[in-house]
Formats: structure tokens, sequence, C-alpha cells
């Protein structure tokens, strides 16, 4: 038997396993069905960047760190900033990860994670003006260093963590003074993610890995304290009754890690 078929056998035996055990209401780790894993939030924790956190949801932990430069501004924009997210799924983090160059999706969780805090304008670009044809470009990096299931909400809550905890450098003569700042960047708001997964009939919030090893459809949702901000589908596909519910969901959960960042 080709490992492709045992891949496919295994997949429908654990699904199986899965519907059978929610259809009584309970998942495997024994959460209700619109709740998070455990959250922490730890900022300064690189100390030659300029911000820096990690975020843990369960078992699965991101890092994320800002650094700025200074940057030629986009010729349409040419009085703004830059803020460029860039990110790694390191090999360490899970088997399923590979070294080299970025794939598909560190590149797709950069995109929702750089479009949650684009959309929600939560930084002021136009702060980072420095003189003609020079501004300040703002490096996010976003490590995975243990995969769990649900990376992207954790590193999202990692960057928005970063950026409140990041520092504007003190410029002179069109040139960072490394090491000196001029004050905190205070985020104008604080976007975060919530993901959930349809498995059978029945949608997930925070999927676990074993969780999203079954999926059906995937949905992420960026929200701010007033609007969404960002939206990513996975596979699959959804009611627009499902659709609505899942935004109440996600400015329900997104409120409580709202919280949890301003504790």
């Amino acid at each position: 038997m080709g490992e492709e078929v045992k891949d496919v056998i295994m997949s429908h035996i654990r699904r199986d396993i899965m519907n059978g055990t929610l259809s009584t209401g309970i998942r495997f780790d024994g959460r209700k069905f619109d709740e998070y894993r455990p959250i922490e939030i730890q900022r300064s924790v690189i100390k030659t960047a300029e911000g820096s956190a990690v975020a843990r949801i369960g078992e699965t932990q991101v890092l994320v760190a800002a650094k700025f430069d200074v940057v030629k501004p986009f010729a349409d924009r040419p009085k703004e900033g830059v803020m460029i997210t860039n990110a790694e799924l390191l090999p360490m983090a899970s088997p399923g990860f590979e070294p080299g160059p970025p794939d598909e999706n560190s590149i797709e969780m950069a995109r929702v994670v750089d479009r949650a805090l684009r959309s929600a304008e939560c930084v002021d670009v136009s702060s980072f003006f420095i003189d003609d044809d020079k501004v300040l470009g703002l490096y996010l990096d976003i490590y995975v260093l243990n995969h769990a299931g649900n990376y992207t909400d954790a590193a999202t809550l990692a960057a928005i963590a970063t950026l409140m905890d990041t520092q504007m450098p003190k410029i002179e003569n069109g040139k960072i003074v490394r090491g000196e700042f001029t004050g905190p960047l205070n985020p104008t708001s604080l976007p975060v993610t919530t993901t959930m997964v349809k498995v059978g009939e029945n949608w997930l919030v925070d999927p676990s890995r074993d969780e999203e090893r079954v999926l059906e459809t995937a949905l992420t949702i960026g929200t701010t304290e007033e609007h969404v901000c960002a939206m990513q589908k996975g596979r699959g596909s959804l009611s627009k009754e499902e659709l609505f519910d899942a935004m109440e969901i996600a400015f329900k959960r997104g409120d409580d890690i709202r919280k949890l960042l301003k504790e």
C-alpha cells in the first residue's frame, strides 16, 4: 500500500473519530467549540530589537521582532514610511517544516498578519517621514518556534504585542542613532485574528494540530475594536449565515485577546 493511500485512509479515520467526539459537544482537549487554549504574551524578549514579543497559544509559540532602517518611500506615497512583514516557519517548530526559502504557507501567513495590521491602520506611517527620498522602514520578522496548531493567530498576537513594545529610533542627519529612542510607537488600535475551522458540521475556534489535519474549511478573521480588518478563507466553502456567525465569534474572542494585550 502506497504512502499516499495510507495518508488518505488515516485522514478518514481521524475525521470519523473526531466527528464522533464532536457530536457529544466535546473537543479532544476538553475545550468548548468557541474557546481558545491558554494564551500568554511576553514582551521585550530581544534587547537588540526596537520591539519584540513572544505569543503562546497552548503549545504553539511565535516570536516577532521589529527593526527600523532608513529606506526610500514608495513612489506613490513619498511622504509615508514603509512597513514590511516577513515570516519563517522554522524547521525545529514542526516535522512538516522544511529548511530553505519561505514556502507558500509562510508567505500566506505573513500576508494575513500584514493585511490585518495594515488595514487596521494601527501604525501612523506618515510619522516615519524623514526627508525627501528618506523614510523609516519598519520590518516585522515572524518566527514560528513551535507549531501545535493555529500559528496565524499567535503570529498576529505577537506582532501587535511587538508594535506595543516598539520604540521610535532617534534620527540625526537622516540616519538612525542606534540604541537611542524618542518614545514608543503607540499603535492606535489593536488588530488581532481569530481562526476557526469546520470539521463535519462544527466550527472550532483556535484549532489544534489534530483538528487542522481533518478540517474541511478554514477561516481567519481579523478584527479591531470596531471593525473587521482582514479575512482569509482556506479550502472549502461556507454559507452567508456561517460567515456572519463567524464574524460575531471573532469580535467576541478578539475582545478577550485585546484585554490580555492591555494588561
